[in-house]
């Protein structure tokens, strides 16, 4: 069992290795389902674009829980890092497949892609360090919330909800990531 130093990460954790195995196995079953469900029914019509895009997003959730793994010291930072993740992975996944605001190709769901953006962009700025990391998923909620307001101006209420989940899960993320970062310190000491 890894010791939980600071500065030892949680890689070598059971736990997490044990589920690595859960993290690829449940995307290699997601991506099966739809080619499974096609050979039983018409409702299902996945194009080989349909199998590649999917492909590539859950490999970037695979590939996120790995890094997550690697530069983790707690439990708590992985969590929050897979609920980040998984935020992420819902919204653009939803705004590919049906539009979360119409459909897909409407105009208004390049804000979902932009708040996903606004993580990504966080998190390279915070070196994915937790207290960084807590400040641009506090910074994705708002721009969440934003696109929320635009929801409700433009689809009504089905949308604001949605997308008000959505931001309440990124505050998740950055609760978890803000206790990842332990006791706030001034002036070199800690409170």
């Amino acid at each position: 069992m890894a010791i939980d130093t600071p500065h030892t990460t949680i890689a070598n954790d059971p736990v997490w290795r044990t589920l690595r195995w859960v993290v690829w196995g449940g995307a290699a079953l997601l991506l099966l389902a739809p080619l499974i469900a096609m050979r039983f029914t018409r409702e299902v019509d996945w194009s080989p674009l349909d199998f590649l895009v999917m492909g590539v997003l859950l490999a970037l959730v695979g590939g996120a829980y790995e890094l997550a793994v690697r530069v983790a010291r707690s439990h708590v930072y992985v969590i929050a890092f897979g609920v980040a993740v998984g935020t992420a992975f819902l919204t653009v996944w939803a705004n590919l497949a049906v539009g979360i605001v119409g459909e897909p190709a409407e105009p208004i769901n390049r804000i979902y892609f932009g708040v996903v953006a606004v993580a990504v962009l966080g998190a390279t700025l915070a070196r994915l360090r937790p207290a960084g990391m807590a400040r641009a998923m506090l910074a994705a909620a708002l721009a969440q919330a934003a696109g929320s307001v635009v929801g409700l101006v433009a689809d009504g209420t089905t949308v604001f909800v949605l997308t008000a989940v959505f931001a309440v899960l990124w505050l998740v993320s950055a609760a978890l990531f803000r206790r990842a970062a332990g006791p706030p310190e001034t002036n070199g000491a800690p409170r």
